[in-house]
């Protein structure tokens, strides 16, 4: 990514009447990134899309792409193109008609039209599809077209609006291939929508995750799923187990804090201090499970197996604390260790490894 960002939101407020959709939004986005807007729906996420669009008007604040104020102006004076989520596919025109509308808008020449929707249909794997009409076309196909028309009038920005949302969980594992193929052979910049967790880790090069018309963290996948910021992002990024418990005392980067009368050593990335009440948060594959409490010659909490849940290459289990909670570990499965295969009702341990846990 360059140092100067290609789009920047600055103070950026969109109100319909009384609802504040988006609310004084900051975002830098730059050349060439898999950026997502990942949150609940109504959070704002496809509102910002809109307001990059041009579709909707600003209440407040200011958009600029390189450098220039886009504030009043129209869409098609934008370098930008958008893939809804219902395609919007003209239902009368064929795929090349589709994919050819924008290019004969500005009056391209029938050479230069014909070159262009080859290249695109090429680069999203539909040639020689080019007469059918959208009818005719799977859901992915469809998809695909949407893409094509978008991308062939060469955008410096593609806004995407949960594109994969109608698809079904096998062929919008595939389409996520190929969009990262597609940005990557491009090299244009992606703003993506989506209210799906997966999707956005799975796909992005940084996430910012919003609620409430604001974002609440933005970065890397990595860093937004190791190291939620709040407990928003913690909970909506991924399962996580929270335990409540106080310092007993710190030490450089480290605390350790009592948890239900056991003393265990954290990360303390938040610098809480001796006495401060804190969470502990842990992923559900951060938690170790064994039968034998001396076993890792740690602290450890005590419950039973209240649920099993075989998927295949891992296993869940709900566990119930002595203390209280209902806790979710993932362990991966391997039939050969037979110590990992645990029953309900069983009496288990847990505990994790120092650094795989997050305090708030």
């Amino acid at each position: 990514m360059e140092s100067l960002p290609i789009v920047r939101l600055q103070g950026v407020t969109k109100r319909f009447d009384d609802v504040c959709a988006v609310d004084s939004l900051d975002l830098d986005i730059y050349q060439g990134e898999f950026l997502t807007l990942l949150g609940p729906s109504g959070c704002g996420k496809t509102t910002v899309l809109r307001l990059i669009a041009g579709l909707e008007t600003l209440s407040a604040g200011e958009i600029s792409m390189n450098g220039s104020r886009l504030n009043g102006t129209p869409p098609n004076k934008r370098n930008v193109n958008t893939v809804f989520q219902s395609y919007a596919l003209f239902p009368h025109m064929t795929v090349f008609e589709n994919i050819a509308f924008g290019l004969r808008l500005k009056q391209s020449d029938k050479q230069a039209i014909r070159h262009q929707v080859s290249e695109a249909l090429d680069l999203v794997k539909l040639s020689g599809l080019e007469n059918r009409r959208p009818h005719q076309l799977s859901g992915g196909q469809q998809q695909r077209v949407a893409m094509a028309r978008a991308i062939v009038n060469k955008p410096q920005v593609l806004l995407l609006d949960e594109p994969l949302s109608a698809l079904d969980y096998r062929l919008r594992q595939e389409m996520e291939i190929e969009l990262k193929r597609v940005h990557r052979q491009l090299g244009i910049t992606f703003v993506f929508v989506t209210h799906d967790q997966e999707e956005a880790i799975s796909m992005s090069d940084r996430i910012a995750v919003m609620n409430e018309g604001r974002v609440e963290q933005i970065g890397t996948p990595i860093k937004i799923y190791e190291e939620p910021e709040n407990m928003f992002v913690a909970r909506f990024v991924g399962e996580i187990n929270v335990f409540d418990g106080h310092v007993v005392n710190v030490n450089n980067g480290s605390a350790v804090v009592d948890i239900h009368g056991q003393l265990f050593p954290v990360q303390n990335r938040k610098k809480a201090g001796t006495g401060d009440k804190v969470r502990v948060l842990l992923r559900p594959e951060d938690i170790q499970v064994t039968r034998d409490a001396d076993k890792n010659g740690g602290p450890a909490l005590s419950g039973k197996v209240d649920e099993v849940i075989y998927k295949g290459k891992t296993v869940d289990l709900v566990i119930s604390l002595d203390a209280g909670e209902t806790i979710n570990v993932t362990q991966f499965f391997n039939e050969d260790q037979e110590d990992l295969v645990y029953g309900e009702g069983e009496r288990v341990h847990v505990d994790w490894l120092y650094g795989w846990e997050v305090i708030l």
